[in-house]
């Protein structure tokens, strides 16, 4: 973390300089960005946005205040990530439960009234990423994201108490869609107001009003199978009760057990059985007392004594998506209006993903917007916001739809007595979030050049590595630098005998990250000989930022680690971890072009 660069800092480093001039207290009646919906995808891209502080962002969510207990608690490696980037990463990290294994129980061989455990699987088999897989209260997750904005320089907050009506998409050039809203608290409780905005949001889950204003469906299957799901404090003899565990039983069903943050709460996935195609919804009127009960019998022989139950619900497993996640039904006009998250695509809880890809979804979109919206990138940058993320939701639901019938699959009719553990071994990459592959587009290069960094996919996301930093030799990992302040990441990878080229005209440093790692163990780097553009003066002061030059170590060398060519390469990252072009070190057109492409 860098700070001082301004002057001493004496209070907290994470609280950015404020901006000028200072955000409105009250929602104004126009505004650049409009976001409907404080959950994942909402407070992402709010977070996010609030980067740009020359960008008037607001949010408006129908609650009165912040959530206070969520449905959702998965949070996969590649969120992790990304909490990294937002700076709040290690603190969560802290507070929230940590997968490290899963364990199978199943009917026993000898007795299948009684379960067994069957096998005791590693989380990450591949060591995929250094960030763990976590458990944690959703609205502790929206809370991270909101100090994030709040901290930022346009001191940003969300508006609670604020309803979407409903919304109009003009010709007026300047702030084309028009928002209705109703505020249902405060001083001007039961006012109806329209606002005016450049763009608009629309992240305010599965029964999104914003999706139904610009004529979206969610189309796909129709829930089949119920479940029952409680966050419990309970005592049991049950040996795995502090273990992620999927234990299959012989009549009463499947449970997936997942503990949860704070050492005692544990959430159950409670099997309620198929749902008949017109039962209209009646598995809904279960009650506590029948899931609990149910619980019970899957467990037996072990006890499970419930003690209290702060939250618990009934859902029906249903996969459904939205053909577009944008307004745009014909040629030759770039969007205005944007859903995210649960409005777009919906899935069952049990493969942990739907916090996790709708934050990846508001991140997608935030940053694109940014750039527009401050005149620093070409309107048709949010054209690639719905076919990048559209295909990312048809996959979860494809890989839900096959996880989702193994879990409600009785023991014995899987095909082998370890089927369930092996899919969950084999398929770890998808879940945990790292399968994502963006296609060619003026943000994704053609893979020209891929064989100069293996390690690097071009599309996927950049998977950091350790180095040692030159100026005070200090290990780090490479991609935990980077911030999600809405710049492109330039890393330079230097050649054998330490050329790096010339990427100089991408030094801006409002739009660019330069860095440059050496092949050369760190202390054979001398810093007064790397060339200027790496270390460069900012500031009041024109400070030199030390932290730009990177080499290898005794321990360390991300060229063999990630593939990278002895020859040197240029690695071109997106404000939102995703490799875009892979490059040689001369290829300085190229690189000019690429991003002649995307700004203006």
């Amino acid at each position: 973390m860098q700070f001082h660069d301004r002057g001493y800092v004496s209070g907290d480093p994470r609280v950015q300089p404020a901006a000028e001039p200072a955000r409105p207290v009250e929602l104004p009646e126009e505004v650049d960005a409009l976001i409907v919906g404080a959950g994942p995808a909402g407070m992402a891209a709010f977070a996010q946005l609030s980067q740009f502080p020359q960008v008037s962002t607001r949010l408006i969510e129908r609650r009165p205040g912040r959530l206070e207990i969520g449905q959702a608690d998965g949070l996969q490696a590649r969120s992790i990530e990304s909490f990294q980037a937002f700076g709040f990463a290690q603190r969560l990290i802290e507070e929230a439960y940590r997968i490290y294994s899963m364990a199978f129980w199943r009917p026993g061989p000898q007795d299948p009234a009684h379960i067994v455990r069957t096998g005791l699987v590693p989380d990450d088999p591949s060591g995929i990423s250094e960030f763990p897989h976590l458990i944690l209260n959703q609205a502790r997750v929206l809370d991270y994201f909101a100090e994030f904005a709040a901290n930022s320089p346009g001191r940003a907050a969300p508006d609670y108490g604020v309803e979407f009506l409903g919304l109009e998409v003009t010709d007026a050039a300047d702030y084309p869609v028009c928002v209705d809203v109703l505020h249902r608290t405060g001083p001007r409780r039961g006012e109806r107001r329209r606002i005016r905005a450049k763009y608009v949001l629309g992240c305010d889950g599965a029964r999104s009003q914003v999706r139904a204003a610009i004529g979206r469906r969610l189309v796909g299957q129709d829930a089949l199978h119920a479940w029952g799901v409680m966050d419990v404090l309970a005592e049991t003899d049950f040996p795995d009760f502090r273990t992620k565990c999927a234990i299959q039983s012989h009549d009463g069903g499947n449970i997936l057990l997942i503990p949860r943050e704070g050492g005692y709460l544990t959430r159950f996935y409670v099997d309620l059985g198929e749902v008949p195609e017109n039962g209209d919804h009646d598995v809904r009127s279960t009650s506590l007392e029948t899931i609990v009960a149910r619980a019970g019998r899957i467990l037996h022989p072990y006890s499970l004594d419930v003690r209290d139950v702060p939250w618990w619900s009934v859902y029906e497993v249903g996969h459904r998506l939205t053909d577009r996640f944008d307004d745009v039904y014909e040629s030759g006009r770039e969007p205005r209006v944007f859903i995210a998250g649960d409005a777009c695509h919906t899935h069952s809880a049990k493969a942990g993903q739907g916090m996790n890809v709708s934050i990846q979804d508001g991140w997608n979109i935030a940053w694109k917007l940014g750039h527009v919206l401050d005149r620093r990138a070409r309107e048709s940058l949010l054209a690639t916001y719905s076919a990048e993320r559209q295909v990312v939701a048809q996959d979860l639901i494809t890989f839900d739809r096959e996880w989702s019938a193994l879990m409600a699959t009785p023991a014995q009719h899987l095909p082998g007595p370890t089927y369930l553990e092996d899919f969950y071994v084999r398929t770890f990459e998808f879940p945990a979030g790292f399968m994502t592959r963006y296609e060619p587009s003026m943000l994704i290069a053609q893979p020209v050049y891929q064989a100069l960094a293996p390690g690097f996919p071009i599309g996927k996301r950049f998977r950091s590595a350790w180095v040692h930093r030159v100026s005070d030799t200090t290990p780090v990992h490479l991609g935990h630098h980077a911030r999600a302040d809405g710049r492109w990441r330039i890393y330079v990878f230097a050649g054998s005998h330490g050329e790096v080229g010339s990427p100089e005209p991408l030094r801006h440093g409002a739009s660019f990250d330069l860095k440059v790692i050496y092949q050369q163990p760190f202390g054979e780097v001398d810093l007064t000989r790397v060339p200027a553009m790496f270390r460069p003066r900012g500031g009041p002061f024109g400070l030199t930022d030390w932290e730009k030059v990177h080499a290898t170590g005794p321990e360390h060398d991300i060229f063999a680690e990630r593939e990278i060519s002895r020859d040197g390469a240029v690695v071109v990252v997106r404000p939102d971890q995703y490799v875009a072009h892979v490059l040689p070190l001369t290829a300085h057109d190229e690189l000019r072009r690429f991003f002649a492409g995307i700004f203006l």
